[in-house]
C-alpha cells in the first residue's frame, strides 16, 4: 500500500511522508505514531493479482495507442517531478522554521535550544542514513530568513559530505548540530556587524570576528559535545593557518570543522548579503578550486567538488546540442552528469521534463554561462535562482526523464 502520513516531516522516522509500505516493521512504526488515520493511494499501490480468467483474456484487449500512452507517461512524469520538488521545498521550509526557533531560544533557554538542535540533526541524519543513494536537489527559492536558510544549506551539504566520508552516526549528529549553529554567535552582534563588508574598518572587522567567541560561549551554555563546539570555534580557520580566531592549520582542525569551513564559504559566495555580488554555483566552485587549494583541506575540497559536481545545482549551462539549461540535481557518483532542465522554445516552461545526462548518452554540458548571457525567452523559462537553496531526496524516488 502507498500511504501518506499527514504530519510534519520531522514527526516520523521515514525518509519521506509518502511511501509504499515494504515491510511489517514499517506498519508497526506507523502505529506507534499515534495517528488517527493514514491516507492511502490505490493508484500508486501494487494491485492484487488479477483473476486467471482476466489474465487469459488479456490477449483480446484493445491495442494500446502508442501516442496516447506516451502522452500519459509524460503527464505522470511531470506530476511526479512537480510533487518531488514540492516535497523537498516543504521539508526545507519546515527545517528552516525549526532553525529560526532554535536561534530565538539560544539566549533565553539554551537547554531547550540544544534539545531542539539535536532533534533536528537527528531527523536529518536518520533520513540520510536510511537511503543508499541521495540526490542533491535545487529548490525554486530559499525559504525563511537569510540566516536560517544559510544555516540549513550549510547543515545539509555538510551532512552529505560527512556521509560521503563515512562519518559514524555519532559524529554525523554532532556535525549536524555544529553546522546548524556555526554562526550562532552572531545573535550577540548588531545587524550591521553580522556580515563582513569590504568597507569594514579594523575595529568593525574585529567585532565581526568576535562572533566565533560568542558562539563558543553559547555552545558551552548549551552543553554541546566537544565535536560540535569545535565546529563552531573553527569554522573560520583555514588549512594554511590564515583563518581566525586562532590561525590554526589543518593539522589542528577536526575533519568536521574543515568540512563546515568550506561549505560555509561556498554558500556565502552563492548567497551573499548583497544579491548583486552573488556568484553562480559553478563560479563559486571554480573560485574555491583556484584560490582555496591551500586554504582548504585537499581531501575535503576534492570530496566537495565530487559530491556537488563541476556544475553544481543552480548553474546555468549550455548543452552540447546548443540548448541552454539549468542544473537542478547532482549525484556524487556521476559528478559530470547532473540532472538539468533545458529550455526548448517548443515546450512550455511548466511542462519541461528534467533530463538525466547520465541516461542521455549523446548529450552533455559544453560550458557554464552567466544568466545575463541568456536570451529573454530562455531567462524567463529557466528562471535562474537569485538565492540558491539545496535539499536532498532519495534517488529512486526522484522523477528523472531521459
Amino acid at each position: 500500500m502507498f500511504v501518506h502520513l499527514d504530519v510534519g516531516w520531522m514527526a516520523h522516522p521515514f525518509p519521506l511522508s509518502s511511501f509504499k509500505i515494504a515491510a511489517v516493521e514499517q506498519i508497526a512504526t506507523i502505529r506507534s505514531l499515534g495517528l488517527k488515520q493514514v491516507r492511502w493511494s490505490p493508484e500508486h499501490s501494487e494491485p492484487e493479482a488479477p483473476p486467471v480468467s482476466l489474465v487469459l483474456s488479456a490477449t483480446h484487449a484493445a491495442p494500446v495507442d502508442p501516442e496516447a500512452a506516451a502522452r500519459r507517461e509524460r503527464r505522470e512524469a511531470l506530476a511526479a517531478q512537480r510533487a518531488a520538488l514540492t516535497l523537498c521545498e516543504r521539508q526545507f521550509a519546515e527545517a528552516t522554521r525549526e532553525c529560526r526557533q532554535i536561534t530565538d531560544l539560544v539566549r533565553v533557554a539554551p537547554t531547550a535550544a540544544s534539545e531542539k538542535a539535536h532533534a533536528l540533526s537527528r531527523t536529518l541524519v536518520d533520513k540520510m542514513l536510511a537511503e543508499r543513494e541521495l540526490c542533491i536537489r535545487l529548490l525554486t527559492e530559499g525559504a525563511g530568513d537569510m540566516a536560517s536558510a544559510h544555516a540549513m544549506n550549510v547543515t545539509v551539504i555538510s551532512l552529505l559530505m560527512g556521509r560521503s566520508f563515512g562519518f559514524c552516526e555519532t559524529d554525523m549528529l554532532d556535525l549536524g548540530v555544529g553546522a546548524m549553529l556555526h554562526d550562532i554567535g552572531k545573535v550577540d552582534l548588531p545587524e550591521r556587524a553580522r556580515h563582513r563588508g569590504d568597507d569594514f574598518s579594523a575595529a568593525e572587522a574585529k567585532r565581526y570576528e568576535e562572533h566565533v567567541t560568542h558562539g563558543v560561549d553559547h555552545a558551552l551554555k548549551m552543553a554541546l559535545s566537544p565535536l560540535a563546539t569545535l565546529v563552531i570555534s573553527q569554522h573560520h580557520e583555514h588549512a594554511d593557518g590564515s583563518g581566525f580566531p586562532l590561525a590554526l592549520g589543518s593539522e589542528r582542525m577536526t575533519p568536521a570543522s574543515s568540512i563546515v569551513a568550506l561549505v560555509d564559504r561556498y554558500d556565502t559566495l552563492c548567497n551573499p548579503p548583497l544579491a548583486a555580488q552573488a556568484l553562480t554555483p559553478h563560479e563559486a566552485v571554480s573560485l574555491l578550486f583556484a584560490q582555496g587549494k591551500n586554504r582548504y583541506d585537499p581531501a575535503v575540497l576534492s570530496g566537495f567538488i565530487k559530491m556537488l559536481g563541476v556544475y553544481p545545482p543552480g548553474s546555468v549551462v549550455q548543452l552540447t546540442d546548443d540548448r541552454f539549461a539549468i542544473v537542478v540535481g547532482a549525484n556524487s557518483s556521476r559528478p559530470l552528469k547532473p540532472r538539468v532542465l533545458a529550455h526548448d522554445p517548443k515546450v512550455p516552461a511548466d511542462e519541461a521534463l528534467i533530463i538525466d545526462l547520465e541516461a542521455a548518452t549523446n548529450l552533455g554540458i559544453r560550458r557554464s554561462i552567466k544568466p545575463a548571457a541568456l536570451s529573454r525567452d530562455a531567462l524567463a523559462a529557466l528562471s535562474p535562482r537569485r538565492r540558491v537553496a539545496y535539499f536532498f531526496e532519495p534517488v529512486h524516488d526522484a522523477a528523472w526523464a531521459a
